[in-house]
């Protein structure tokens, strides 16, 4: 199971690439689900009201099943899995690209088009800060408060983040682990006796 995957912080300026009179207009967003794409893609629409095409592909989570490219009326492939194709190469999830075209008068063939739309995208995502984002799942913590100490440390050398604790006489605190390593870290925690742990329902 994958702990992470990289993605973008926040959205990218416009960027112009030139091919034969056509202009392609590209962009870079971050994204958390399908559903932000067609509210992303419509003010562009606006803005390059010329373009007779606004070809996109995205991806989601740190798997491999996620995503889709779209090519908006250019020959099949030739535009959506070009930036996608971008997309997997910076290894990006998270993340959609739109590339914006105004037809300049000269057709640019398939191998023109792929070679044009693969290009805006890398452009695209040239100034982009990329970082990497950890996928977590929690782990509950249950002890007996003289255990307090003992337990933050095990927290504080892990860099776990807390995400709730009730502190009483009998405490539980539950934190945030790489996903990967869940079951792994319940089995630790038990082995500190009489420190346990569980995975929530």
């Amino acid at each position: 199971m994958t702990d992470s995957y990289k993605t973008i912080v926040k959205p990218t300026k416009e960027i112009l690439y030139k091919d034969r009179g056509s202009k392609f207009y590209g962009y870079a967003f971050p994204i958390s689900s399908s559903e932000e794409v067609n509210d992303l893609i419509a003010p562009l629409r606006s803005t390059h009201s010329k373009a007779g095409h606004h070809c996109y592909a995205w991806k989601l989570g740190a798997g491999n099943d996620n995503y889709r490219a779209n090519d908006d009326g250019e020959p099949s492939h030739s535009a959506g899995d070009p930036i996608l194709g971008q997309i997997l190469a910076h290894e990006l999830s998270d993340v959609l690209i739109v590339v914006s075209r105004i037809f300049g008068g000269t057709k640019l063939g398939i191998g023109g088009l792929i070679s044009a739309y693969r290009e805006t995208a890398k452009l695209a995502l040239t100034d982009a800060k990329i970082i990497t984002r950890t996928i977590t799942a929690n782990v509950e913590i249950h002890f007996e408060y003289p255990q307090m100490s003992q337990v933050m440390r095990y927290i504080d050398e892990n860099n776990f983040k807390i995400n709730f604790q009730e502190l009483t006489t009998t405490c539980i605190i539950t934190v945030a682990v790489p996903v990967s390593q869940q079951k792994e870290i319940c089995e630790t925690i038990h082995r500190m006796y009489p420190i346990t742990s569980k995975i929530p329902d």
